[in-house]
């Protein structure tokens, strides 16, 4: 297979993506025409510069909740799913180079996004780009669309959704290849009951994260400690407050943590008479695969993970955070039916907050097909496989669409991280690799 992707491509995708990490796009208070900070709208505007200046039609949302850049005719429409935001830079002490610049150093590129997800973006583009100068004739239309609130809520790309015709199929370049054909469903909610005067608690927590640490300051810390004791569980303390030890794992993950509100809470249950509390200590316990409550709960995708991450108890009410993934066969309205139901004989109430629909697209579908042969054949990875997960992509929001790279299974992960960065021997292979898989999906 000839290669597509020339050392001046590459030279040129390096030289954009650094002007692009140079501009901050992390979210901030809303502004006119900037609904998730001037920042984020800066950097749609300077990708949308950076599109039109390759040759590509675009389109701007007036209000900046998406963009995206156009070449090709014809009725169908294959898309490329990016997302322009990025989380903070965080502790700046921990950088070597600034985060919002964009540096070369040791063949690699440093900056915040060079992952996660401007410097995947920016190789698709040059992919479509080098395909484009080489007279190569597109039999559909394909288009870049780049959401703005990825990091956050998804609003941006619902704001695509609502506005915007459907794309026949598609990637997006914001996970590892070989590529994510299951993402599981994710169900995030709260269970909610009556409020006691005999504790308190305030353990709040991400959704998605396995707690690594429960604080207790209330009465009976000496028969507290007795009941941590009792079930092996570890956790230090002074003359104030009792502090449970755990091991903290994003909530895909929730099994191979150690969640240290659920120890608290085992514990207090052995010391408290109280039925929210009996949830956990007597049903729930430790099981985050949602077995003992839930039965097990699985598919081809996986088993049902089910973290709870917060647990708030005071005079007036008691509440729990859940994040459930669930299995992309599994019909959910039955699941929660069966949750509420369980809950409701320990004094709760399941109350919704916020759903993804699973992603799902046959391994033998000719999309996941075409993509797995284009990779094995430019890595020599013959065996690889595609992969399920239990996270979320822009991918699941678009018809017939999968995550495909832009990591390397040897790519080291330097996501949300101080010092990301991406090697650029790994980001001129992905520009290939994107180059022969749009060469055989959408020309003629």
């Amino acid at each position: 297979m000839d290669k597509i992707i020339t050392e001046d491509e590459q030279k040129a995708a390096v030289k954009t993506l650094e002007r692009l990490i140079s501009v901050p796009s992390y979210n901030q208070s809303a502004e006119e025409g900037a609904p998730f900070g001037r920042g984020i709208r800066n950097a749609l505007d300077e990708m949308m510069k950076i599109c039109d200046e390759l040759g590509f039609k675009t389109y701007e949302d007036p209000d900046g909740y998406y963009g995206y850049a156009e070449v090709g005719s014809g009725d169908k429409l294959f898309g490329v799913i990016c997302h322009l935001d990025t989380v903070p830079a965080g502790d700046l002490g921990k950088w070597k180079y600034n985060p919002f610049k964009g540096t070369i150093v040791n063949n690699a590129v440093y900056g915040r996004g060079s992952q996660d997800d401007k410097g995947p973006g920016i190789a698709a583009l040059f992919a479509v780009k080098a395909l484009m100068d080489q007279g190569y004739h597109f039999n559909q239309r394909i288009r870049f669309i780049y959401g703005t609130d990825e990091e956050i809520l998804w609003r941006g790309i619902a704001e695509y959704n609502k506005k915007e015709a459907p794309i026949d199929s598609g990637i997006s370049p914001d996970a590892e290849f070989p590529l994510i054909y299951a993402e599981k469903g994710l169900q995030q909610s709260y269970l909610v009951g009556p409020g006691t005067d005999k504790l308190k608690l305030n353990l709040k927590n991400a959704f998605n994260a396995v707690p690594d640490s429960a604080v207790y300051d209330g009465p009976k810390q000496d028969e507290v400690k007795a009941a941590l004791d009792k079930h092996g569980f570890e956790y230090t303390s002074d003359n104030n407050s009792i502090t449970v030890i755990g091991k903290s794992v994003h909530a895909m993950m929730a099994p191979e943590g150690t969640n240290a509100v659920l120890r608290l809470a085992i514990a207090l249950d052995d010391v408290f008479d109280f039925k929210p509390l009996d949830f956990i200590g007597k049903l729930f316990k430790e099981d985050a695969t949602g077995n003992n409550v839930l039965g097990d709960v699985r598919d081809e995708s996986g088993q049902l993970t089910f973290n709870i991450s917060s647990l708030e108890i005071n005079e007036s009410e008691t509440r729990m955070q859940i994040d459930l993934r669930i299995p992309v066969t599994i019909d959910r309205d039955e699941l929660l039916e069966k949750l509420s139901k369980q809950v409701a004989t320990y004094d709760l109430k399941y109350v919704h907050f916020d759903y993804l629909a699973p992603l799902y697209v046959p391994k033998d579908s000719k999309l996941v097909q075409t993509l797995m042969e284009v990779y094995k054949e430019q890595t020599g990875d013959v065996d690889a496989e595609p992969q399920i997960s239990g996270g979320a992509t822009f991918a699941r929001t678009m018809n017939n669409c999968v995550a495909f790279g832009g990591m390397l299974p040897t790519t080291p992960d330097y996501m949300h991280q101080a010092n990301e960065q991406w090697p650029l021997p790994d980001m001129y292979k992905a520009m290939e690799i994107y180059a022969q898989a749009i060469k055989k999906l959408c020309v003629d």
